[in-house]
């Protein structure tokens, strides 16, 4: 256990080079991360996700949902979502991640993974629909997880574990060098809700 919280430098990037990805650590007190996780958990509308790979519909253990400012259709995977209107939970978060990270975002798009089966492969977010080099604001409830950055040419890594009532933000050119994921785990954990607040592009 550690007698300490320590400190964290949100200035620092977490990066060697070509793009910029900042961690602020806890952003909440133990009682409000568990009361934001036990209401996302039970207020959000979960669905599986969705992915259509060599023209055939999978859908995921994980679930996701969409949220926006207006009904912004997304694309990924070749399936399109369109976002339902923001809850009031969901907008104090939102304006929570734009006070801590002085970015805007006019839409979220949430995870829940159920255990540590449950992952997410590498991938970068880059789709068509997103502000070019705009900002991507995770926030974490529930299991600390693992989180993995890989550049695409040099396959350099850089690894964090994402902490019950966190934020992280990737910026700049980020999506163009670098893949993340979450990796799968054998160990057990207890369900994930993560928050990735973002900046669609009409």
């Amino acid at each position: 256990m550690e007698l300490f919280e320590r400190e964290i430098d949100s200035t620092a990037n977490l990066l060697p080079k070509d793009g910029t990805v900042n961690y602020y650590g806890k952003i909440f007190s133990l009682e409000e991360a568990d009361y934001y996780y036990q209401l996302l958990l039970s207020e959000i509308e979960w669905r599986n996700d969705e992915a259509i790979i060599f023209g055939k519909k999978i859908l995921t253990k994980r679930k996701v949902a969409w949220y926006g400012d207006i009904p912004f259709e997304y694309t990924y995977s070749n399936a399109t979502k369109t976002a339902l209107p923001w809850t009031e939970n969901l907008l104090v978060l939102k304006k929570i991640a734009e006070q801590t990270t002085g970015e805007t975002y006019n839409s979220c798009l949430l995870n829940l993974y159920h255990s540590g089966d449950e992952g997410m492969a590498w991938h970068s977010d880059a789709e068509k629909d997103l502000k070019k080099h705009g900002a991507i604001g995770s926030m974490s409830f529930g299991a600390e997880r693992k989180f993995a950055f890989k550049h695409k040419k040099t396959q350099e890594k850089v690894e964090l574990i994402l902490e019950h009532g966190s934020l992280l933000v990737m910026k700049n050119e980020t999506q163009d060098f670098w893949l993340h994921r979450l990796p799968p785990t054998k160990k057990f954990f207890k369900e994930r809700v993560n928050l990735t607040f973002r900046t669609i592009v009409e």
